[in-house]
């Protein structure tokens, strides 16, 4: 049987928001996405829904060379992969159509982001923050990797889990796969 893979994308933008995470944290990467192919075609999370407005935010499907990372060409990135099977795959995308459908109703979680830095998990109905949506997605489809809620789940967790594999780390707009999408 043929391995399959899901994609975690952690980056640093470099911008204001992303730095102030980073001088708390100390971590090399404040956001995360999931994605369904190595060259991050299908990529999702919870952010910016339009590039130029950060206070708007929310679930996203994310494109790499019109969305927020276009504003940001030096952006930062480190890429895992996860072994799963076609039926988790397939349990990610019905969990992953629940947020497509309603996409309107969900908000940025930012006071999650705050919870966490207590450790004290602040979730609402229909909010998120980035990591918590992954670790989310990851959970709901019966993918256990933390003993913990996904409103406490770091991009710096996904990091230093041991099922996920490295795959790229350094600019993202050098990563092999996105690079020869720019190029055509």
């Amino acid at each position: 049987m043929e391995s399959k893979y899901i994609f975690i994308l952690l980056t640093d933008t470099g911008t204001l928001f992303t730095k102030s995470i980073k001088k708390y944290t100390k971590a090399p990467y404040n956001h995360a996405s999931i994605s369904f192919d190595r060259e991050l075609t299908e990529l999702y999370s919870f952010g910016r829904k339009h590039p130029n407005n950060p206070i708007n935010g929310g679930f996203v499907r994310e494109d790499i060379f019109h969305g927020t990372y276009s504003k940001y060409p030096h952006t930062t990135c480190v890429i895992y992969q996860l072994e799963v099977t076609d039926r988790d795959i397939e349990k990610m995308k019905r969990v992953l159509n629940v947020f497509k459908r309603s996409r309107k109703k969900f908000l940025y979680n930012i006071l999650g982001v705050f919870g966490v830095s207590m450790n004290e998990p602040v979730e609402f109905s229909n909010s998120y923050f980035c990591s918590q949506f992954v670790a989310e997605i990851l959970q709901r489809s019966g993918i256990k990797l933390w003993a913990k809620l996904p409103a406490l789940i770091t991009p710096e967790d996904f990091r230093k889990h041991p099922q996920f594999h490295l795959v790229y780390e350094g600019k993202l707009f050098d990563y092999e796969p996105v690079k020869q999408k720019r190029a055509k």
